[in-house]
């Protein structure tokens, strides 16, 4: 009788320590790393994106928590695929550490704890603590403005900084080597916003030390 009381105690608490740590794992999990799922990837992968890269994409957002959708690019503003320098803060975090390692045409499904997403306040119209699940397809991946290797390419004249021509013209060849070259308006765009966010005195230049504002060690 003895022996089947200490069995039972010994199985309740096997038990509460099984079910305990099953919600220390629910919990880690939603505060754990990025969860990735390929959807669909070419057989073909030329280049992969990585970070300091331009990468065009479109993404939708869902709350994994309802699957409600809060964001749509292909909705948002002119409907155009987006394009950002992956890894330097442009989207959240999660997007940049999930988007990584990408073939052009490739789609995945990826799932952002709130710790890389946004956070405990949250982001009108998602709610503070939310999980949230983007669907990302790339459309087009291309050596950066970003990287070391890049400045040196646009600084033609090597002068440490650089003038809108010299990136236009580095634009243009990274998309024409891709075999996707686009019209003027489009790499106008780009260029545009390049210096919108990075000619900190509005000189027209933007310097070694303008170039460098996402703390690259590489400068």
């Amino acid at each position: 009788m003895m022996w089947r009381l200490v069995s039972c105690t010994l199985c309740l608490l096997v038990s509460a320590q099984l079910s305990l740590w099953c919600v220390w794992a629910s919990a880690a999990e939603l505060d754990g790393e990025v969860k990735i799922e390929v959807v669909y990837k070419p057989e073909e992968c030329t280049q992969k994106s990585k970070r300091g890269d331009l990468i065009n994409v479109h993404y939708d957002g869902f709350l994994a928590k309802d699957g409600s959708q809060f964001y749509c690019s292909r909705s948002d503003k002119t409907g155009h695929p987006q394009w950002f320098v992956l890894g330097v803060g442009q989207v959240i975090k999660g997007l940049d550490l999930g988007m990584e390692d990408m073939c052009p045409g490739e789609k995945r499904k990826i799932t952002v704890p709130p710790r890389l997403a946004f956070g405990e306040k949250g982001k009108d119209p998602v709610p503070p603590n939310a999980t949230v699940v983007f669907e990302v397809e790339v459309y087009s991946v291309s050596r950066g403005p970003r990287s070391m290797e890049a400045f040196k390419m646009m600084d033609l004249d090597e002068d440490r900084s650089l003038t809108k021509e010299e990136v236009k013209q580095y634009l243009q060849l990274e998309y024409e080597k891709s075999g996707k070259p686009r019209n003027a308006a489009f790499y106008e765009k780009i260029m545009a916003d390049i210096f919108r966010k990075s000619d900190q005195d509005s000189d027209g230049h933007i310097s070694a030390k303008e170039y460098n504002i996402y703390g690259h060690d590489e400068l």
